[in-house]
């Protein structure tokens, strides 16, 4: 698990890609979740497949987190899928704009007291990707980024 860089090196081969911007409320972080099941339904993974199923969840925990810890007022936040068939693997990518908040580092998560609401969306993250980490390319964002084995 890397925090600070984006593990590409494995994927060779073309690479599907699909991005879209959205403000940050609850409404998009849905939104944001039945456009990436529709992306990989066109892509080969029906909704009704388990790959489908947990790529969706993860593109939900993460879009949430970044309507609510990245918001921004007038500002978007990004959803970027990079899918490499090759090895049938699919990256999300949650850009905000709040690089100052930035979640805790993978393998230091703490369980969430049984009596919250909130606080276990990054680690279901963690329990579903190969890995996640985070980047901060510039100083007005950082993203929150996962892989997942579709297959």
């Amino acid at each position: 698990m890397n925090v600070d860089i984006a593990p590409t090196a494995g994927h060779t081969g073309p690479a599907r890609h699909f991005s879209i911007r959205l403000s940050p409320t609850a409404r998009s972080a849905r939104l944001v979740r039945h456009l990436s099941a529709e992306q990989l339904a066109l892509w080969g993974w029906p909704y009704d497949s388990e790959g489908n199923r947990t790529a969706s969840l993860l593109v939900a925990e993460l879009a949430a987190n970044a309507a609510v810890h990245g918001r921004v007022t007038g500002r978007d936040f990004g959803l970027r899928l990079t899918f490499h068939p090759k090895d049938a693997t699919l990256r999300i990518e949650l850009t905000d704009a709040r690089p100052d908040r930035r979640p805790p580092a993978p393998g230091t998560l703490r369980p969430a007291a049984s009596d919250t609401e909130s606080g276990r969306g990054l680690l279901l993250v963690e329990a579903l990707a190969s890995h996640w980490g985070t980047t901060a390319g510039d100083p007005y964002t950082k993203t929150v980024w996962c892989e997942v084995a579709l297959c």
